[in-house]
């Protein structure tokens, strides 16, 4: 699949000179086209000790949530079996209970016949970097004020004392970006780590370039935190936040991405006691091997193995994991979300347009066959759903400040009942977009403004009074209760909007924005 760099941290995040490091060491072409694996051990050694960090170890009490066997290292009995066949593990996943590893035919051989070896998993080698190309002279105001962030700086919400973890492509730059040098002037970046070469010190990861997806991450940290005086705009809610870093993406060879990195950085954040962690890539297809590939299909939340790590991560870590619903909605050979937002626990972040609220094209849609909502919501972003989540990460910091002993469920909760179009939403733009007001009222334990409207309707038109200073609203036409057959930009006339009934429609969502009205066909 191609790779495209949304290219706004060119036109938005005006950087000082950085000297770009030359490439660290290369992988030697062997090692590179040996097929890389995830080995799944059967069990654990019950007397090692948990690798987390005291404040992580502190984190999980106060969250009520106990320490078991996903907090233990892998086996190191098993790890010396596996060496002394030659095999050197790269990646260790306590998660998983797994580690990854590039074989050869033979060692495959040798690895699956080991009696403590649960199974052999192929690892998809194609990250996808959730932007796209941007038109000249872009403006992201439209987001701050699509979300109501002016109510979050009211109440004084600016993600201050939430810890944030960035897992990208790259974060070239990052430093000297006059959007983020209010984070750096007050040394808000806390850790790095580069998954890619480790060998590399916490300044190299901002002097790294390789490719030009090594300035994806700075994009994305600039939309969840960035503030750029000079120009006078604000780019992301927190403002304040502390952040983690980590590299998990090389973007100059052909196999783009490795979960495994993914994976090792979760886990690298859960150990520091992160309980927030935004990642805008995404796996869908592209391995080595096509007979490897993902299918739509398995988009499902439970096949591939990041997204088990994910929902581990949101069940027994507490950890609110925000994740790009994907770019493939114009993609009929796909359409659907990636990996890992099709996993329950994370809440996955599509795209609206600015004007009616509704799917922007090359948003993700969420899987017919998936029992639960994808995405969960959305926010305006021309240029890829990498820079929807991050906004709604800054959102999810904001509550995380205003009430610090809130799970992450309950922040997660907090986020969906927030949007615009909830409880009525849609496997296009979610619950819809989140607004600050209405989280806030959620935070009080107040009332929000307007509860939606059920109208029961039949025949194949309706004519519905709707108030509204708007040319045109926006219509979802449903199958079911979540599942869109068509969207629609529904010309007002008079106060009057007349809907007319799909064939196979049971339900419509209309949008006015403040307020929902849910038509129920009979």
């Amino acid at each position: 699949m191609t790779i495209r760099l949304s290219g706004i941290f060119c036109l938005l995040v005006f950087f000082a000179q950085a000297s770009p490091h030359q490439a660290g060491p290369r992988l030697l072409e062997s090692d590179i086209h040996q097929p890389k694996y995830w080995i799944l051990l059967q069990d654990k050694d019950k007397t090692a000790t948990v690798a987390l960090s005291p404040t992580a170890i502190a984190q999980r009490k106060i969250q009520k949530l106990p320490l078991d066997d996903t907090d233990r290292p892998v086996s190191v009995a098993y790890l010396n079996e596996l060496k002394q066949v030659g095999v050197q593990p790269i990646c260790q996943s306590r998660w998983l209970n797994a580690v990854s590893v590039r074989l050869t035919p033979e060692q495959y051989t040798k690895v699956v016949n080991m009696p403590f070896v649960k199974a052999v998993q192929a690892i998809d080698p194609a990250i996808v970097i959730t932007s796209i190309a941007l038109p000249a002279n872009p403006h992201m105001a439209p987001v701050m004020s699509q979300i109501q962030a002016p109510d979050f700086m009211k109440a004084g919400l600016t993600g201050r004392f939430v810890n944030i973890g960035v897992i990208d492509a790259g974060f070239f730059g990052a430093d000297s970006a006059n959007a983020l040098k209010h984070v750096f002037a007050r040394d808000g970046v806390k850790r790095v780590r580069d998954y890619v070469n480790e060998k590399k010190t916490h300044s190299d990861l901002f002097r790294t370039l390789e490719s030009n997806a090594d300035f994806h991450g700075t994009e994305v940290l600039a939309a969840i935190a960035g503030n750029d005086p000079s120009e006078n705009i604000q780019f992301g809610l927190a403002t304040d936040a502390t952040f983690y870093l980590a590299r998990s993406d090389q973007g100059n060879r052909e196999y783009r991405g490795e979960e495994d990195n993914w994976v090792a950085a979760m886990e690298w954040m859960d150990s520091l006691g992160v309980r927030l962690i935004n990642t805008s890539l995404g796996y869908a297809k592209g391995m080595s091997n096509p007979k490897d590939n993902y299918e739509p299909g398995q988009m499902d939340g439970h096949t591939s193995l990041i997204s088990q790590a994910a929902q581990i991560a949101a069940d027994k870590k507490g950890i609110l994991i925000i994740v790009s619903a994907g770019n493939e909605g114009e993609d009929r050979s796909w359409r659907v979300i990636s990996t890992p937002a099709d996993a329950q626990g994370v809440l996955a972040i599509g795209a609206t347009n600015a004007r009616l609220w509704n799917r922007i094209g090359y948003s993700s849609i969420g899987p017919e066959s998936l029992p639960y909502l994808k995405p969960n919501v959305a926010c305006f972003s021309l240029y890829g759903t990498s820079l929807s989540a991050p906004v709604i990460t800054g959102f999810a910091a904001c509550i995380m400040q205003a009430n610090p002993k809130l799970t992450n469920k309950e922040v997660m909760a907090i986020i969906e009942k927030s949007a615009h179009l909830y409880p009525y939403g849609n496997n296009y733009v979610g619950y819809g977009v989140p607004q600050a007001s209405r989280a806030l009222a959620l935070l009080r334990n107040q009332e929000l403004p307007a509860a939606p409207r059920v109208i029961q309707a039949t025949g194949k038109t309706w004519t519905l009074s709707v108030d509204t200073n708007e040319l045109a609203v926006s219509v979802f036409h449903k199958k079911d209760a979540t599942h869109v057959l068509q969207q629609e930009a529904a010309k007002v006339a008079n106060g009057k909007l007349v809907l007319r009934r799909a064939t196979d429609e049971k339900q419509t969502t209309v949008d006015l924005k403040k307020e929902v009205i849910e038509i129920i066909w009979e």
